[in-house]
């Protein structure tokens, strides 16, 4: 029997949870009346991602959270404690801390470390700090990955500035992206939606790989980033970052926190970017980097309605133009091939959020929630003497119900979900998809924790598709702490995605190929499956982490993009044979000396896809990567040194055989490496920062074949596989009041 749920989520009004605030000061337990406060202690709720640090003082504030009562509190070179907070406790906490000279489990570090692990969660999930963002220039969310070895950004094309996105060896069109647990950035927004997150917006980023929890949805494949916006109750009242680079790209971001009284607070989140500078500095005629202009704008706010009734609620706005093509293009000509070849992409984007959620008073380990999520997209383009043209709107609800059978130990999430997709785009000659989705589901979650050693997760979801009709949705996520040091994950399930081949592969459009899109399309439906084992251990006294994982993904349907087919066209059509992508990585974390951190990993991807009824390997994926991070902080913090390298592996190139001999491209990449450096001086409310990206100033060597005439029928400008921008410097300063 289909379930049929729209009239119930449609009434209800759109608005999330939050708890009460939580105060109190960490302290050196002591023999004698002495009380040293502990700046800098870690302060954060168990198997969550939430989390603060004391101030030099040793007070904090952190909001209570649905999902733990159990607050844990560390410092280095002291014994942590785990304390269970109830009503009768929550304010005034003062906490003891014993000093400890053996450091247990985690490795802990003097300086606030940039990316953590969430141990106690059953999925693999990695939190990118705020520290962890500082040590690049991180302009928007694309740049947030250059320090983390399980994500790779790169750019899609050497025109539009697109970027790609990949994970587990997959592109992010299998990454379910959320902004504050809210599905974002599909469809329209898949291509230049990391764009659209300005970096110092945001909190914290959180990467889980595999399959996610049911209770976001089904479309996770290879796994979930997640977003956190700086929230108006803790964030600084007053922010300005400043950025500019040789390339001739400025941009300023602002941001004011207001409290406006004991229980509601708001913050404006203002961004300009601007980059109207030409430069060809291979000589090719087309710009380098394309010339963009954004405004980005977001006010939130946070209103406690009672001290179990909580909200949050706001709407963001963006406009975007983004130019690029040959230098000499004159916009007072027709857009013909007696003109100039230029790319200009129109974007304008509306988003409201809303979260509204109840705590039961007497048990604070019982909550009802509702999150929602509008976003409005209308995109005016043209490709040389192509048009694109797309508008999508898009509504997402999620109804949860958190509660827990007996006790804590037995936990689960039921609820009910909606969304609509109304989404329409059209090409040049008539190709195009108009296509409203309607899709209601419903869902559980159980959590079982039999002891704090182990933990088992376990989701089932129905969502009824008015297209592609009734599916289920299996998740399972189990952790095994088998020493006090050592944690095993074990994750599986199944996603589902619909496609939307021209948007999602825009990029292609600067291109002189044809699309070709089969009728008929079925939604993509792949199975995870995956392990991890994370580990802690000393070694001439040295703290190590390592972590060690693999995943396989394997497609029972796939839309295959198929560039191996000709030279003149692209085509798209479903899986008519096998895919598959495994991927295996080795990281390890150490502090060599004190406030000198390292991150090493090595990664290694085997993705293969039947394409054109030939099993190959998937075209654009690197077979290895490895990353070195070096960050050096002085004593404290006052100066900080961050180097970055990146060494990437060889990828298969689709074919150009059929072009003339002087268009003709290598079918395989070489193996090259990139630097990146920072240098980070801090002052009492403001620091500056300079650095460099590809010091070494390594590019693809004509990376566009056919530049000199675009509108002939060999021009490709989307067959990069490597650095595309010379070596780049920068400065920034940042000014914070809070």
């Amino acid at each position: 029997m289909k379930i049929k749920i729209l009239s119930i989520l449609l009434s209800l009004l759109p608005l999330f949870s939050f708890a009460d605030m939580i105060k109190g000061r960490v302290i050196e337990k002591s023999s004698t009346e002495k009380t040293d406060a502990l700046p800098g202690a870690s302060i954060f709720w168990k198997n969550t991602n939430q989390g603060t640090i004391s101030d030099s003082n040793g007070n904090f504030e952190l909001t209570s959270n649905n999902e733990s009562n159990i607050l844990v509190v560390q410092f280095v070179g002291y014994t942590s404690q785990q304390i269970q907070i109830s009503k009768s406790n929550k304010n005034n906490l003062i906490i003891k801390l014993e000093p400890n000279i053996e450091l247990n489990e985690v490795l802990i570090s003097s300086r606030k470390l940039g990316t953590t692990i969430d141990r106690d969660n059953p999925m693999q999930s990695q939190s990118i700090t705020g520290a962890e963002l500082c040590k690049a220039a991180c302009c928007n969310l694309s740049e947030s990955f250059e320090t983390n070895a399980s994500v790779d950004v790169s750019y899609a094309d050497a025109a539009t500035g697109a970027k790609s996105i990949k994970l587990l060896g997959l592109t992010g069109k299998y990454i379910e992206m959320m902004t504050e647990k809210n599905p974002n950035f599909k469809g329209l927004a898949s291509v230049y939606g990391m764009a659209y997150v300005p970096g110092p917006w945001m909190e914290s980023i959180q990467v889980s790989k595999g399959v996610g929890s049911v209770v976001n949805g089904y479309e996770s494949i290879t796994g979930q980033i997640n977003i956190e916006y700086q929230k108006p109750q803790t964030a600084a009242k007053f922010y300005v970052n400043s950025y500019a680079n040789s390339m001739g790209m400025a941009e300023s971001n602002a941001m004011i926190a207001l409290k406006l009284s004991s229980t509601l607070s708001t913050s404006i989140l203002a961004h300009v970017q601007d980059n109207d500078k030409e430069i060809d500095k291979n000589h090719d005629d087309f710009l380098d980097d394309p010339m963009v202009t954004q405004y980005n704008f977001m006010n939130r706010w946070n209103w406690d309605i009672s001290s179990n009734f909580k909200s949050q609620f706001g709407f963001k706005f963006i406009d975007e133009q983004r130019i690029g093509g040959q230098t000499d293009y004159n916009p007072n000509e027709l857009d013909n091939n007696s003109n100039a070849y230029q790319i200009n992409i129109d974007t304008r984007r509306y988003e409201a959020f809303a979260k509204l959620g109840y705590l039961f008073p007497k048990d604070i380990n019982k909550s009802i929630a509702l999150i929602t999520n509008f976003a409005s997209h209308e995109q005016n383009s043209f490709y040389g003497t192509r048009e694109y043209n797309a508008d999508q709107k898009y509504f997402y609800a999620n109804l949860l119900f958190q509660s827990y059978f007996g006790n804590i130990k037995h936990k689960y999430t039921a609820g009910l979900s909606y969304i609509h997709d109304d989404f329409k785009d059209i090409l040049t000659g008539g190709l195009g998809t108009n296509r409203i989705e309607n899709v209601a589901g419903v869902y559980a979650e159980y959590t079982w924790l039999p002891s704090n050693d182990l933990t088992f997760q376990t989701g089932l979801r129905y969502d009824d598709h008015n297209i592609y009709g009734g599916f289920l949705t299996p998740r399972l996520h189990i952790r095994y702490q088998f020493t006090p040091k050592s944690t095993f994950r074990i994750a599986a399930g199944s996603g589902r995605r619909t496609a939307n081949p021209i948007s999602e592969n825009s990029f292609l459009l600067a291109s002189n190929r044809s699309f070709e899109i089969a009728d008929d399309l079925q939604q993509e439906k792949a199975w995870n499956f995956g392990f991890s084992l994370s580990q802690y251990f000393s070694l001439f006294g040295i703290e190590f982490s390592a972590l060690g994982d693999f995943y396989r993904t394997t497609f029972d349907n796939q839309v295959i993009v198929d560039l191996d087919k000709s030279v003149h066209s692209v085509s798209f059509y479903n899986l008519d044979g096998k895919s598959w992508a495994n991927n295996y990585q080795i990281e390890l974390k150490f502090e060599p000396i004190n406030r000198f951190n390292v991150t090493t990993a090595i990664r290694f991807s085997d993705v293969k896809t039947d394409i054109n009824q030939e099993f190959v390997t998937t075209p654009y994926v690197n077979r290895y990567k490895g990353l070195i991070n070096l960050s050096y902080a002085s004593k404290f913090n006052k100066w900080q040194f961050d180097i970055t390298s990146q060494l990437n592996g060889d990828m298969r190139i689709p074919s150009t055989k059929e072009n003339p001999s002087q268009y003709q491209r290598r079918e395989k990449s070489p193996v090259y490496a990139l630097l990146n450096a920072q240098v980070t001086k801090r002052f009492r409310i403001w620091e500056l920062y300079v650095g460099a990206e590809n010091i070494s100033n390594y590019t693809q060597k004509n990376p566009i074949i056919q530049a000199e005439n675009p509108f002939g029928e060999y021009f490709d400008a989307s067959m990069i596989w490597g650095p595309i921008q010379e070596r780049k410097f920068y400065a920034g300063i940042r000014l914070t009041i809070q």
